[in-house]
């Protein structure tokens, strides 16, 4: 912490905020020289009294303790790149959500398909076995896949896989 260059900033605070070092020292309830302390680098502020400043000047506590303002080109390009990464989750859950969807639906078609086959008492051929096997098949693992994805194990396997394809390199 430059306890000079925030002195500093609390000085051209204090004098963008028209105050003189007796008027500010009256409203945060120190001395004169406590304030001209501060500025010159010498001593700082107690933490209730950076508040106070903070809010007097209305100047995060932060860029008070920074011993300078940050700028609001930095503050817009933080805020892009935040949307941009919100953006990017979105569409990673709304792929996953697809993703899912499909298992289920898949899942729920081999039931249907299982369950009529059922209601229509058809005679027990080897087709038959087979198909039903296959439908009972499908929909177990339909709703395993699903599990798989949601808990997140699915993108566990995918890296554990890309790193024995590419020899510990993703």
């Amino acid at each position: 912490m430059d306890q000079i260059k925030i002195g500093k900033f609390l000085q051209d605070l204090r004098k963008e905020n028209g105050y003189t070092q007796e008027q500010l020292a009256e409203k945060v309830g120190v001395s004169r020289r406590t304030v001209s302390r501060w500025e010159t680098g010498s001593n700082m502020p107690d933490l209730d009294i950076l508040i106070d400043l903070s809010d007097l000047y209305e100047v995060p506590l932060r860029e008070l303790l920074d011993g300078e303002r940050k700028s609001e080109k930095m503050d817009k390009e933080m805020e892009e790149t935040v949307l941009k990464v919100a953006e990017y989750s979105n569409e990673e859950k709304k792929r996953g959500t697809t993703i899912v969807r499909i298992y289920f639906i898949i899942g729920i078609i081999a039931l249907v398909v299982n369950g009529m086959m059922n209601l229509m008492e058809v005679e027990g051929t080897f087709w038959i076995g087979f198909v039903q096997g296959i439908t009972y098949g499908l929909a177990l693992g339909a709703m395993i896949l699903g599990i798989l994805y949601t808990t997140g194990v699915m993108g566990k396997i995918y890296a554990f896989k890309m790193r024995l394809l590419h020899g510990g390199k993703e």
